[in-house]
């Protein structure tokens, strides 16, 4: 068979060809390693050079237009196979579309955000400090003594080189009062640990908030009056507050406080504070004779718990989205 036949041969079978599985074997029938044309040039090994040259002029001529026919041939194929995918997969631009669910805050962050507006509204500063801490912020500037139980292992995580997690807020106290001067109004919202036993109401981890007001007339009844918005602010409802005697060592005289709700009987112990202890600002360098003022720390965890009717704190860490997703 002659070039000129073969190629008219195989421009035949490239334009009936239906898919770019048969082109590319008609590719390999005419133009590869072991095809027609290739078959035609080794026949001519015996020939002289003079002819050689001839027939292999003929034959990349024809290799040359063979490759043309078969590249248009292919786009062809590509665009009618893209064509009927379309017809097939054909997208209604106006048929509504699936809803994506929108995530929302955890619990505890959304009552932490309603108690930061109430003590903004009330001229609170909201600032932040470090869950790791030493002991000196952690216990020595807050008067805590070496002796306390608050010290302990079994109470305290301690890393190396007397670094610790801190087991309340009331450092960031000291770290604020030693960069600025009174009168100020602060809220240190923050997590806290402590190596104790987990049950309902305790976990390795909590939310707390310390409250710090000094000035040079603030008194337990600008403190109470603060709390009292702040919890009938939050739980929306007329709540009742009580005061009760109580030690620690950052505070003097200290309180806990209860409160009670209208559709309860029962007091609620809600928080611990007190006065600010007078080592505490003689620690950071003011003038106790100067100036005073009230701190205390309450459970965001116990206010949520609260708020929302929750009876076992360990929900809000254990990652259960059943429990996440009624908020």
């Amino acid at each position: 068979m002659t070039i000129q036949e073969i190629k008219k041969k195989a421009l035949k079978e490239i334009g009936d060809s239906q898919n770019l599985k048969q082109l590319n074997g008609i590719f390999q029938k005419y133009l590869g390693k072991t095809g027609e044309i290739n078959s035609i040039l080794k026949s001519f090994k015996e020939q002289s050079l003079a002819q050689r040259k001839i027939v292999g002029q003929e034959i990349n001529l024809c290799k040359n237009f063979l490759k043309k026919k078969i590249a248009q041939q292919e786009e062809e194929l590509k665009e009618e196979m893209l064509a009927r995918q379309l017809k097939d997969q054909s997208l209604d631009v106006a048929h509504l579309g699936v809803k994506i669910k929108k995530g929302h805050l955890h619990p505890l962050t959304k009552v932490l955000n309603e108690i930061e507006e109430v003590f903004k509204g009330m001229g609170f500063s909201i600032i932040e400090g470090p869950e790791i801490e030493t002991e000196h912020y952690n216990f020595d500037a807050l008067n805590i003594p070496l002796d306390h139980p608050a010290r302990d292992v079994w109470d305290t995580f301690w890393l190396s080189n007397k670094k610790l997690l801190r087991t309340h807020t009331s450092p960031a106290q000291v770290h604020y009062m030693e960069k600025h001067n009174p009168p100020f109004r602060i809220i240190v919202p923050g997590r806290c640990f402590r190596h104790e036993a987990t049950d309902s109401s305790h976990d390795i981890q909590f939310h707390q908030l310390e409250g710090l007001m000094v000035g040079e007339k603030v008194s337990i009844s600008n403190f109470k009056a603060v709390i009292e918005e702040l919890f009938s602010t939050l739980l929306g409802e007329k709540v009742k507050t009580r005061i009760r005697p109580s030690y620690f060592p950052f505070t003097e005289p200290s309180f806990e406080i209860d409160i009670k709700r209208n559709h309860s009987s029962e007091w609620l112990e809600i928080m611990g504070a007190g006065m600010v202890h007078q080592n505490v600002f003689k620690e950071v360098g003011y003038l106790p004779q100067k100036w005073q003022g009230f701190a205390f720390g309450i459970g965001i965890d116990r206010l949520a718990m609260i708020k929302y009717n929750i009876e076992d704190v360990r929900l809000f860490y254990n990652g259960d989205l059943r429990f996440i997703h009624q908020f």
